[in-house]
């Protein structure tokens, strides 16, 4: 058995409105509890509690996004880390059904794009990393994937299909 097993972690760039967000969701908390103390009522309690504990497990873990490629066996698995606990499998793609794997700034995707192909963006989004597009279709459809591997992605990628990756 000659599995080749690569794994590439993508921290995603914080958004500057991530900050005016969870300020939002602190001042509701905050709202809930002043006007319970102010107005007497202790049922404003419990919606500070929950609305505090919504914060803390629905909202502020989905500002801090990684996302993960692991390769293994002509087959790429792309999964969604939230704040470094919670995983979501986003995509699964077997890469003898690619089509093409080339940088983003090139013109080789200019056909997919004036088509409007779905394109589906897993990668960090800095404008200095280097992006990739992956051309990918199945029986679902074309779709465009734009990711930003490592070099060893990238060096078994380009040994497992030559002339579909380009660099």
């Amino acid at each position: 058995m000659n599995d080749t097993y690569v794994e590439c972690l993508v921290a995603r760039k914080p958004n500057p409105l991530n900050i005016l967000i969870k300020a939002g969701c602190i001042a509701v908390c905050a709202i809930f509890v002043l006007a319970s103390l102010m107005f007497g009522i202790s049922v404003l309690i419990f919606g500070a509690i929950i609305a505090g504990f919504a914060s803390a497990y629905l909202v502020f873990p989905m500002l801090d996004i990684e996302y993960e490629y692991l390769y293994l066996d002509k087959e790429l698995t792309i999964d969604k880390i939230m704040s470094k606990q919670k995983r979501k499998k986003m995509e699964t793609l077997d890469l003898l059904k690619m089509e093409l794997f080339a940088p983003a700034d090139g013109h080789d995707f200019d056909s997919y794009l004036s088509r409007k192909v779905t394109v589906k963006d897993y990668s960090s989004g800095f404008p200095d990393h280097r992006v990739y597009y992956l051309a990918y279709h199945d029986e679902k459809g074309e779709a465009l994937y734009k990711l930003e591997p490592d070099e060893a992605l990238l060096n078994v990628m380009r040994n497992m299909a030559p002339r579909k990756v380009r660099m």
